[in-house]
């Protein structure tokens, strides 16, 4: 593991083997096959209060692993994975209200499936752990965790807590890199796996799950795009699409990475987004007030240069940006942006993962729709105008699983989730406590 201020090595990871993966499945499944009628509720309840008393823990551990700005890592990183797991707890009230339904003399109950493969990213590692430890432990499952190796020290931080909440074999946190997740994903006696991370290895573990017919959630990549049409609220249309591109420094699978724009209104969302551009500032991850970290490895921040180089050969516009570093420190893009970007470029397709924004135009709602549908990926979308009707239909025309209209955030506990290369399966609330149960139906009750 690097330190994101500096880049310097400061830890050495041990990687779980074959042997580890069998024993920590082990481990689950007979915690599940002993387990009695806990109280799942309270064992949730003091994962909570142990996230809640290691708060600050959490947040300099994320900070350092990751390259989070510390004020980030405190409202965003923890705030929202206490969050999710607060909306969880109050979802099992409403899971166990629907256990059983009746259908007079029919019945319908959601059983635990069992032993739980759960794999999670570098990017929100607390966030995607909650959202799956939480939904996996309301449903009634045991889990066995493995984090991102490029963000092990939140998730032995989450073990600890795990342990002192009475979650011991119930949750076990396995630490290693990809081979480990793989052998995980196969191993003898788990019964479904949940998985967030890159389309790339979402193929590779639908395909191991699948071949034992698994039931998998896989939470994806995307290239998010954000429509703005001629009557929307400018200048704040942009700069809310800006810090959606951009936010985690670009980091995040739902980042609105392509802004299409209304030819009425391109020239001057172009000159608005330059500006926002400049108004970003770099700091150093220990340091509150940055808005933005360095991205999270030496191996993404040559990933970003290469998706910037590749525009820039395709015929990009540059308007902001652009090579190089910030120079706030090590792994530091500048914040990029792009205009006259067409679907016959690599940027208009391709995750960059990085704070670069792609600007597109268009001339009418229909091609709008048809822009923001020429994609491999299907996870979110994005709509600005202040016309109701026309939001709902362009809604209903994204192939997505998500759509947030005028900057309206997404409810506590509404699906998280994506479609064609965005992956399948949805998190959070009651959806994500019920990608962890089966469902079996009872006649003559």
């Amino acid at each position: 593991m690097a330190n994101q201020a500096t880049g310097v090595p400061r830890a050495r990871l041990p990687l779980g083997d074959d042997g580890d993966v069998a024993r920590a499945v082990g481990r689950a499944r007979m915690a599940f096959d002993l387990r009695a009628a806990e109280d799942r509720a309270a064992l949730l309840e003091a994962l909570i209060a142990g996230i809640e008393a290691r708060h600050e823990d959490f947040a300099q551990a994320i900070s350092r692993e990751m390259g989070a700005p510390i004020d980030f890592a405190r409202a965003k990183q923890v705030d929202a994975a206490l969050s999710h797991l607060r909306v969880i707890r109050a979802a099992m009230d409403q899971a166990a209200a629907q256990v059983p339904e009746p259908l007079a003399p029919h019945a319908v109950r959601y059983e635990p499936l069992g032993v739980a493969a759960l794999i999670t990213p570098w990017n929100w590692p607390l966030n995607q752990a909650a959202l799956k430890v939480g939904a996996a432990l309301a449903a009634g499952c045991t889990m066995v965790l493995k984090p991102s190796e490029l963000s092990p020290e939140s998730g032995a931080m989450l073990a600890e807590v795990a342990d002192d909440a009475g979650l011991r074999d119930i949750l076990t946190v396995l630490q290693g890199d990809g081979q480990t997740g793989a052998a995980l994903v196969g191993a003898e006696g788990v019964d479904v796996v949940s998985f967030t991370g890159s389309t790339a290895a979402g193929r590779q573990v639908a395909a191991s799950a699948g071949a034992m017919l698994r039931p998998v959630l896989l939470e994806l990549g995307g290239k998010s795009a954000n429509i703005l049409f001629d009557d929307c609220a400018l200048p704040l249309a942009v700069q809310q699409g800006m810090a959606h591109c951009v936010r985690n420094s670009g980091q995040s699978c739902n980042a609105a990475s392509r802004m299409l724009v209304h030819a009425a209104i391109y020239d001057q969302v172009v000159e608005l987004a330059v500006a926002e551009a400049g108004g970003y500032v770099f700091n150093a991850p220990a340091t509150a007030g940055g808005h933005l970290g360095p991205l999270v490895s030496a191996t993404q921040f040559d990933r970003v240069q290469r998706c910037i180089a590749e525009a820039i050969e395709d015929g990009a516009r540059l308007v902001a940006g652009g090579l190089g570093t910030d120079m706030a420190g090590p792994f530091c893009p500048r914040v990029t942006v792009f205009a006259d970007v067409t679907p016959e470029m690599r940027l208009f397709h391709e995750e960059v993962f990085g704070p670069v924004l792609a600007i597109s135009r268009f001339a009418d709602e229909a091609e709008a729709v048809r822009l923001a549908n020429d994609s491999a990926y299907g996870l979110a979308g994005y709509i600005q105008t202040a016309d109701r009707e026309r939001a709902a239909r362009v809604a209903g025309g994204l192939q997505v699983g998500m759509v947030q209209i005028n900057g309206t955030s997404r409810a506590p506990g509404a699906p998280f989730g994506g479609r064609k290369a965005s992956g399948f399966g949805r998190e959070a609330g009651l959806w994500g406590i019920r990608a962890f149960q089966a469902v079996k139906s009872i006649s003559g009750v």
